[in-house]
This record gives C-alpha cells, structure tokens and sequence, in this order.
C-alpha cells in the first residue's frame, strides 16, 4: 500500500493499514490480558486469565504467522520505527535489516516478545503521518 511521506513522496510500507490495525489490537488485547493478571490476587479468577491471556497470544502469533513475508517484515520495521530506531526517511533500510532480522522466520515470537507491541506499531505508522485509529475495523 502507498502512502506519502513528508516529502509528498509514496512510500511503500509493503502491508495494508488494516492488517497493522488487526495486529495493534491483539497486541493491546494481550497486555490489557497481563496486566490483568498481575492485578488479580483470586487464585481461581487468575486461572482463567491465564488461559484469555494464551488464547490472545496464540491468535497474535497465529495471525502473524499467516501473513506473508513481506508483511512480517514491515511489521518487524514499523516497530523499529515505532521505537524509534528509525527515521520514516530510512524505511528501506528498516525492511532490509527487518528481512535479515526474520530469515529464520519467527516474526511472531519476536514481535509479541517486545514490551509495548501495539503502542510501537501504532507509534511506527503515525511516523509516516498516518493514523491506526481511524482505520475501520
């Protein structure tokens, strides 16, 4: 999907806005299912926020896992940038070291293991002057 950057330029992110979308929302999902637990002193009700919490880390990794290539590694990028690793202007650095990063394939166990996954992403795509919350859901 093309999108402009500051310089009215296009920028190919390599992954729809709706996609980033599906995936911000799980990841807050997961936290707000952690944080949850940890706020939770009932040994029964901790039971079962255990078992919402791996059922929403399982859809976040399987979802992941069912996107293609390219769009792992614009994930894996938009997070750097979202982190601030990187400057929108170095996106086609960002997707190369992102595709060395995830030879091996395991973009969901990376991308769910970073603290704050929805909260970078959503950071990532407000660099290029775009906005998660008003993609329709």
């Amino acid at each position: 999907m093309a999108e402009p950057d500051d310089d009215g330029e296009d920028v190919d992110l390599g992954i729809s806005l709706e996609v980033v979308a599906t995936v911000v929302d799980l990841a807050h999902a997961v936290q707000e299912a952690g944080e949850a637990k940890l706020g939770d002193d009932d040994d029964d009700e901790e039971l079962d926020d255990d078992e919402d919490e791996e059922i929403s880390e399982e859809m976040l990794t399987d979802y992941i896992d069912e996107l293609n290539e390219e769009q792992q590694v614009a994930l894996i990028a938009l997070a750097w940038v979202g982190r601030g690793d990187y400057e929108p202007e170095e996106w086609q650095e960002a997707l190369k070291l992102a595709a060395e990063r995830n030879v091996k394939g395991d973009a969901s166990a990376y991308l769910s293991g970073l603290e704050g996954l929805g909260d970078l992403l959503s950071e990532g795509v407000g660099a290029f002057g775009l906005a998660i919350e008003e993609v329709d859901r």
